[in-house]
């Protein structure tokens, strides 16, 4: 199975009634286009919330703050998918520019849970506990634009890495099973990603990812059966055709993977 046809070229902006993203100046090879920043909003209303607000730029931020000010509006929340530098470094300053309080899990922030709903002059945004990338993983479903705000467990492109030792593959693989219940359901038809474009087709998405999921999974076996020993060997011969620029994350999403065959024989 082959992933949804995404767009080249990935610069942001207004995408759904609610939903605007700022694109962080940070491409690189995990970053895609680079971190989306995401700016929710309802129409008519002064109060506004905030994903991800990046990596330390102060640049990037005076354009997400810019953004929000010329809809007249303030940023009354700032939540956070998870914790890796490319999403959450900036959170702290951020704060300081806004004077609105973060919203996370994990580093001192264990104040959101699954289906908590958070709420900003109208709009409404409900808590998807979905760990697996890592421990804190967080996305957010926005009812009213029948969106899902994934952070890094699904990407607007290609696939995502299971960040050993932190992040998990068991749980990943519950976690993109939760968001198949919700696409699968009706209840949301596109996702909104930590990097990459906007997926117009959630579901047809969500299931190449369970597919990629079960058919790199077959091939550490059969590189295991084949006298693969540990995690370098085995990404030399399942990532063989991958750019070698993102073995470094192949090698923690392998690691990942032994360690699941492991505990499940």
């Amino acid at each position: 199975m082959t992933a949804p046809p995404a767009a080249e070229h990935w610069s942001g902006g207004q995408v759904t009634q609610r939903a605007h993203c700022v694109l962080a100046p940070n491409p690189g090879p995990m970053t895609l286009d680079g971190t989306n920043t995401w700016v929710l909003l309802e129409p008519g209303s002064t109060e506004a919330l905030v994903i991800d607000p990046g990596p330390l730029d102060e640049a990037h931020l005076r354009r997400v703050l810019a953004l929000v000010e010329e809809r007249g509006a303030r940023v009354v929340q700032t939540v956070l998918t998870h914790g890796h530098l490319d999403h959450a470094e900036s959170a702290r300053r951020f704060a300081e520019l806004t004077g609105a309080p973060t919203r996370a899990v994990g580093r001192g922030h264990d104040d959101l849970g699954d289906g908590d709903v958070l709420r900003a002059g109208g709009l409404e945004l409900r808590v998807v506990a979905t760990p697996g990338h890592t421990s804190d993983s967080l996305s957010f479903a926005l009812p009213a634009d029948h969106a899902l705000l994934t952070g890094d467990t699904v990407l607007g492109r290609g696939t995502t890495v299971v960040a050993h030792p932190d992040g998990e593959l068991a749980a990943y693989l519950a976690s993109l099973e939760r968001i198949a219940a919700l696409t699968g359901g009706g209840e949301v038809t596109t996702i909104l990603p930590g990097h990459g474009p906007v997926v117009p087709d959630a579901s047809a998405m969500v299931e190449f990812y369970r597919v990629h999921r079960r058919e790199r999974l077959e091939q550490v076996r059969q590189a295991l059966a084949d006298g693969a020993q540990g995690v370098e060997d085995v990404v030399e011969r399942v990532y063989a055709a991958v750019p070698r620029e993102v073995w470094p994350a192949a090698r923690l999403s392998v690691a990942a993977q032994l360690e699941y065959l492991e505990k499940v024989g």
